[in-house]
């Protein structure tokens, strides 16, 4: 079980949600701290909840602009020190179909939830290369793994991520740098609320699927113990998305017929 203690974990996306609630966990291992979101006043608020850490910064990141990563990896190495595990967690969804969705909401969405943390990631490879250790932690969804509907964009950006950072740890295991996948089904967040309609406005409507999720807290708990135990990927989720991969993987034909159904259900 990896010691926690005094090291230095850094969040995006830490102003809300799963976010927030990993901030807490990692605290009470008594770890330093640095959060990263775009909101500054919201990043505060959760820096005070963090009760045990050792040090709590706060860093405001906003991952839509890959171009400015390198600027804020050496803002933070200087300030902070190194950074022993960097946790991939913000992101943003999307309610609407492929057809009515602009293409700048599209790559909003995928420099957001891909780009960004990749160039976050490669910004902070050569630090933990020169010391030899470093933690990946990336917080992706089940929907990174299967398409459903009226999520085009947040699906492509999901499968990205594992597509990338599974390929990321066949290449730096042997620097002991390690990767770790984490799979969240639906938690009870606001995800949906902030997710983007196709015109790039707030969703602003409560989703039954993440109403009837896991709690975040949960789900960071989960997260924060596979970070510990250095899996290589966890799901954590309900038995109904657990469902859900395995018939993918099993029958994907009768997958298809399923989730078909629920695209019609929404367009009635």
């Amino acid at each position: 079980m990896k010691d926690l203690r005094g090291k230095t974990v850094w969040i995006t996306g830490a102003s809300s949600g799963i976010g927030e609630s990993l901030s807490r966990h990692f605290a009470k291992l008594c770890c330093k701290l640095v959060l990263s979101s775009r909101r500054v006043e919201e990043l505060q608020r959760v820096a005070a909840t963090c009760k045990g850490a050792q040090q709590v910064s706060t860093v405001p990141l906003d991952l839509s602009k890959p171009e400015t990563m390198s600027d804020v990896v050496e803002h933070v190495l200087r300030e902070y020190g190194p950074v022993d595990v960097m946790v991939h967690n913000a992101g943003v969804s999307q309610r609407a179909e492929a057809s009515e969705t602009l293409f700048d909401v599209d790559e909003l969405i995928m420099r957001t939830n891909y780009l960004g943390p990749v160039a976050l990631t490669k910004a902070l490879l050569p630090s933990m290369l020169a010391r030899r250790q470093g933690h990946f932690v990336v917080v992706t969804s089940c929907l990174g793994k299967i398409g459903v509907p009226r999520r085009t964009a947040y699906c492509g950006s999901k499968h990205a991520l594992h597509g990338f950072f599974d390929a990321l740890r066949t290449e730096v295991w042997r620097h002991g740098i390690l990767v770790t996948i984490a799979t969240p089904g639906f938690a009870r967040t606001d995800v949906g609320v902030n997710a983007l309609t196709g015109t790039g406005a707030r969703f602003n409507q409560p989703d039954g699927d993440v109403e009837r999720g896991i709690t975040a807290d949960s789900c960071a708990a989960r997260i924060v113990e596979a970070t510990r135990q250095e899996k290589r990927e966890v799901f954590v989720g309900r038995f109904k998305e657990r469902a859900a991969l395995a018939l993918n993987r099993v029958a994907p034909g009768l997958f298809f017929r399923i989730v078909r159904k629920k695209a019609v259900h929404v367009e009635q």
